[in-house]
């Protein structure tokens, strides 16, 4: 039996559980697929991606992201900020509700952010609030009904940004009965557009429209804009293999197959009965260097390598031509990427001779460590791996499963690894979760000081030019340290029944299931 009909076994197997599980389903009912279940309900703690897009449907918070992913009014109908850029004056919309009936009020805005400010929540953006990062804040307080305000120690050009943060649950405002009477968490209650009824662990999360939501007007718009409960429920079905998602997908088990990628997407093109949607994200696949290493801490070699790859291939051939070739860590779909941005390695053979002898390289074997769990990341190993034999340099490739490929990246025990990152969508966040000091943070790949400076800086200047300047200036000195490889961003695939209306993908990356109906 070959490779191909090993999968296809492996799905139709476990389609037969998938259809035993879920073979009537409920009426009005959009049933999505998901590749793991969710952590908790509680938003942006004991959380992963899925958590994190299931919480989104139930809670909003104060801003959101808009779909060009800058930052917009949710919750709050304006956002003032004073001059010094340490107090900020949120307005509520009037005649909000949550789900369980009772008004928004400001009193609720400071009891949800003085939860989140308790170090013994572990709320995952504490560390963006509380000093160690972008912000500082020093006081939440309602000063009337509709009027909540912040006070910061200092200026900060991320701190609305962060409030947006799907892995902050978007820092969603909740009612005091999502609690127990013990003070423990209990359920979600929030002014989303559904509400959760049901979780399944294991199986499904049940999540029904919220009768008492009010939407802003006008048109979706990212996490913001007008939003509606197009079905009675939305139900997330746990399918982790990716076979099996899909034959559930052919067969009509599920409506929507959310955990696709550029892999899938010739597959989802080449049928007559179900559609898909795709789109740029802001996910990053890059081939990392231990600039530590021996061998690889000769800024040289690492640039023998950068200038022995074909990108437009890589990117082309891993994606299948859904990707363009992107060396800069500053997504292709941000406002932020400009000209300079899209300055970077070009494929020069001749010059990779000279550096490797310029260097002294004979041929010693460098370890690359890639993973078969995120297809595109492997097969951009494999691409990296015939593109450096070409051109005289011996890559081993090492396939690890993903829990151990992660752990040695977060020890920093490697040479090179091709990984991927989840979207980040300011440069600042970008360019962090690269660069710092190696002693402490063993993970980071890029530890200049001089840059590092210049990223502190890019946190707290808010005018667009500047941080503009700050940002070409750190992609500029970054294909100069080469300290990593960017090679092309990630792509956004979702498979569709035919008789799914209004789903859309979007660069942040992240699924959105209200303003979609089924007919």
């Amino acid at each position: 039996m070959n490779a191909v009909s090993v999968r296809m076994m492996a799905g139709i197997g476990a389609m037969v559980c998938v259809s035993s599980l879920w073979a009537a389903p409920p009426q009005g009912a959009l049933r999505v697929q998901i590749n793991s279940d969710i952590r908790s309900t509680e938003p942006g703690v004991n959380r992963d991606d899925n958590s994190d897009m299931v919480v989104l449907h139930i809670v909003e918070g104060l801003v959101g992201l808009r779909e060009d992913t800058s930052v917009g009014p949710m919750l709050a109908e304006k956002v003032d900020m004073a001059d010094d850029g340490k107090t900020y004056t949120f307005t509520l919309r009037d005649n909000v509700k949550f789900s369980n009936g009772a008004p928004l009020l400001a009193d609720d805005v400071v009891w949800t952010w003085k939860r989140y400010l308790s170090p013994e929540l572990g709320w995952r953006c504490l560390p963006e609030f509380d000093g160690r990062g972008a912000a500082k804040v020093l006081d939440v307080k309602a000063t009337g009904d509709r009027s909540v305000v912040f006070t910061l120690e200092r200026p900060s050009a991320l701190f609305l940004f962060n409030m947006t943060r799907a892995d902050c649950g978007a820092s969603g405002i909740l009612h005091r009965s999502s609690l127990g009477d013990d003070g423990k968490w209990k359920t979600p209650v929030g002014t989303g557009p559904f509400k959760l009824e049901d979780w399944k662990r294991g199986q499904e999360i049940d999540l029904v429209a919220n009768a008492e939501y009010v939407s802003l007007p006008g048109k979706r718009d990212g996490m913001v804009g007008g939003k509606t409960a197009g079905v009675e429920r939305l139900r997330f079905m746990v399918i982790p293999d990716a076979a099996a998602a899909k034959t559930a997908l052919y067969s009509g088990a599920v409506d929507v197959f959310s955990s696709g990628n550029s892999t899938d997407l010739t597959e989802l093109k080449g049928r007559r009965d179900v559609g898909y949607e795709a789109s740029p994200s802001m996910s990053v696949v890059g081939m990392l260097f231990q600039t530590t290493d021996p061998l690889l801490k000769d800024v040289r070699m690492r640039r023998a390598l950068a200038m022995a790859l074909d990108y437009d291939g890589i990117a082309s051939g891993v994606t299948e031509g859904a990707a363009e070739a992107n060396n800069s860590i500053v997504p292709a779909t941000s406002p932020y990427y400009t000209a300079a941005q899209k300055k970077g390695y070009t494929r020069d053979l001749a010059q990779v001779k000279k550096l490797l002898s310029d260097v002294g390289y004979r041929g010693q074997p460098i370890k690359m460590i890639a993973n078969k769990r995120y297809e595109v990341t492997f097969n951009s190993a494999v691409l990296i791996q015939a593109m450096a034999a070409e051109a005289g340099i011996n890559l081993q490739l090492e396939v690890l499963d993903w829990p151990t490929q992660l752990d040695r990246y977060s020890k920093g025990q490697f040479q090179t690894m091709v990984f991927s990152y989840s979207s980040r969508l300011d440069p600042s966040l970008s360019f962090e979760m690269i660069s710092g000091a190696k002693a402490t943070q063993p993970r980071k790949v890029w530890d200049n000081p001089a840059m590092l400076a210049k990223l502190a800086e890019s946190m707290t200047v808010s005018d667009k030019a500047k941080r503009q300047a700050l940002f070409d200036e750190l992609h500029a000195a970054m294909i100069q340290d080469v300290p990593m490889l960017v090679l092309f961003n990630g792509t956004d695939v979702a498979g569709l029944r035919k008789n799914v209306k209004g789903y859309q993908t979007w660069p942040a990356d992240k699924p959105r299931f209200w303003n979609v109906g089924i007919n």
